[in-house]
């Protein structure tokens, strides 16, 4: 489904990502894991289509989408929910799900089925987005994703800075999500194990190259952390 060939890509004069290529398939999850500046956020802006790749390719069911916009990327079913819990903080919950849902044909039942997947969030829609704890306004944020009902969801931290328990309820949405099929994932995660269970492939990132990829398991996980761990 999405592929990102040899990309190069960087900030200003600084270059971030030397030579990254990373693939996605049709119903499958595909995480990126590494230590905290090694670009895989930056690889995330280049698939979202918010950072111009200096080199490279971003194809999309093969179709060569690098100079596309990020609303024409989400016109073919893109999707992306960045780090931070980010929302408008000044709006409530379900203002913020509305701004997305409003002339979208379909938009209220797929609200409505973004909500059954963050149950926590229904006696809060009246409440301002900046005034939820932080797991709450992730929560919203996914949702407010999946009210454009997409095809390729790209998830940055989901988990990052969140509580134990809302963290179990994220991962759980999202084991939910991919297992049930029409769904691809490109997953930035910290969190090795449920990263390494979502995802059938994972790549780590480091210093703005792949080092190494291979496919989930136990043996995974160790050269994972092993990777990780220098």
């Amino acid at each position: 489904m999405l592929e990102l060939r040899q990309v190069h890509a960087g900030y200003d004069r600084i270059p971030v990502l030397h030579g990254v290529s990373v693939a996605v398939p049709v119903n499958g999850v595909t995480a990126l894991l590494g230590h905290n500046g090694a670009g895989k956020s930056t690889l995330l802006r280049v698939a979202a289509g918010l950072l111009a790749p200096r080199e490279g390719r971003v194809l999309l069911d093969g179709e060569d989408i690098t100079r596309l916009a990020p609303h024409q990327r989400v016109a073919r079913g893109m999707a992306h929910v960045p780090q931070g819990q980010q929302c408008f903080p000044q709006l409530t919950a379900a203002e913020n799900l509305r701004l997305v849902a409003d002339g979208r044909r379909g938009g209220r039942a797929a609200t409505d089925a973004a909500l059954d997947l963050f149950p926590a969030l229904r006696p809060l829609l009246a409440r301002r987005a900046g005034l939820l704890s932080g797991g709450q306004r992730q929560q919203l944020a996914i949702a407010r994703a999946l009210v454009t009902e997409p095809r390729l969801l790209l998830l940055d931290e989901p988990t990052e800075g969140i509580q134990p328990s809302v963290v179990a309820e994220i991962e759980d949405t999202i084991l939910t999500l991919t297992a049930g099929g029409g769904l691809s994932v490109l997953l930035v995660e910290q969190h090795v194990g449920f990263a390494l269970r979502a995802a059938e492939r994972y790549h780590v990132l480091e210093s703005g190259r792949v080092t190494s990829g291979g496919t989930g398991g136990e043996a995974a996980q160790r050269d994972v952390r092993a990777a990780l761990s220098v």
